[in-house]
């Protein structure tokens, strides 16, 4: 199926501004000779066609749409989900969406439920939830629901609440990848480690408990005795990981291979660079700079990608199209999970979300 053309397209293959190309879809002047008709010979040879519909509306609403994600930082997983959300802005760059954006500490509830309380108070039309603490986000949700606000969650999905949609991978089956190939390439009676995060307030991320689920599941179901070894990761405090690792192996003698179920895998890669370790497994989740540069350097085995560029993208573009149309939504919303070895890296783009 044929992409929808987008005024960004048109512009660029009429070497204008996208500027350009809005002003002579609305006749609203202000535009050259040679770039009108640079712009019309393209519209003729991609037979566009105007939604007249879209484009009234555009003019006469203003949709606000608040997003509460953990906090973005470059190169990590909650970027990629923003990135997402932008690409579909583009998309449907001339509707007035008003983007509100208010990020926590994943690694403090009391973080998260300082945020969600300023998000059950807003005068929004729609809002897209980056679900991390389970118990706070299933209390957002039901003010939302008393207000009737229409909500998306994005990266996992809870019981007991009522989004328009969600889009996320399956993180129990992602676990239960996760203990497969790491028990596939370590040593016969060997130990595994698996990086545990110490949040403030002591509850797990949703996804963590998931994903530690599938991977118990997968080494009862196979008869798999590999003892499981908890490594203590304290995210506020990454000054300590090297001491903490350092101790870990020093305690442990017979650790084969090493499983991170979040996105801070590039740490314990790093740590076997500096410390030239060369002969533990690493499974780890998640196309980071710092996870795609110790899959490249051979310190990662395996890399497991789940499409949060795609997730974010899918969020905001069912969003707008709801809220313009009222149409029906799919609620259930799944995206694939891809294995990255250090040979199909560089064929990877992560990027390509909108084919």
């Amino acid at each position: 199926m044929q992409r929808k053309i987008r005024i960004k397209d048109i512009a660029e293959m009429a070497g204008v501004s996208v500027g350009t190309v809005d002003r002579i879809l609305h006749n609203r002047g202000n535009v050259s000779e040679s770039a009108r008709i640079a712009v019309e010979e393209v519209l003729k040879k991609v037979h566009y066609k105007p939604n007249i519909h879209i484009s009234g509306l555009s003019l006469k609403r203003k949709y606000k749409v608040a997003i509460t994600t953990p906090n973005v930082m470059e190169g990590e997983y909650w970027e990629s989900i923003h990135s997402g959300i932008r690409h579909a802005l583009e998309e449907f760059e001339n509707i007035r969406i008003q983007c509100l954006v208010y990020t926590y500490n994943q690694y403090d509830i009391y973080s998260c439920r300082e945020v969600y309380d300023q998000i059950a108070q807003l005068d929004a039309d729609a809002i897209i939830i980056g679900t991390t603490f389970k118990e706070e986000t299933v209390r957002l949700s039901r003010r939302l629901d008393e207000r009737e606000i229409p909500y998306v969650f994005v990266d996992s999905t809870l019981e007991n609440t009522a989004p328009l949609a969600f889009f996320t991978s399956d993180h129990y089956v992602c676990g239960y990848l996760v203990a497969k190939l790491i028990t596939s390439i370590i040593p016969s009676g060997s130990d595994i480690g698996m990086l545990h995060a110490v949040r403030i307030g002591d509850e797990s991320a949703n996804t963590s408990i998931l994903r530690k689920q599938g991977f118990h599941d997968y080494l009862a179901e196979k008869g798999v005795t590999n003892s499981v070894r908890r490594i203590p990761f304290a995210a506020m405090e990454p000054e300590r990981f090297d001491e903490q690792l350092a101790h870990f192996f020093q305690t442990h003698h017979n650790i084969g291979g090493i499983v991170v179920l979040n996105s801070r895998g590039g740490i314990v890669a790093d740590y076997f660079a500096r410390n030239g370790m060369n002969d533990i497994r690493l499974v780890c989740l998640d196309l980071t700079a710092p996870n795609v540069r110790g899959l490249k350097n051979g310190y990662i085995d395996f890399l497991i990608g789940q499409e949060p560029e795609h997730q974010g993208f899918l969020a905001m573009k069912t969003l707008i199209e709801y809220l313009i149309y009222r149409k029906p939504v799919k609620v259930e919303n799944y995206t694939q999970l891809d294995i990255l070895t250090r040979e199909t890296i560089g064929y990877y783009n992560q990027f390509n979300f909108m084919s």
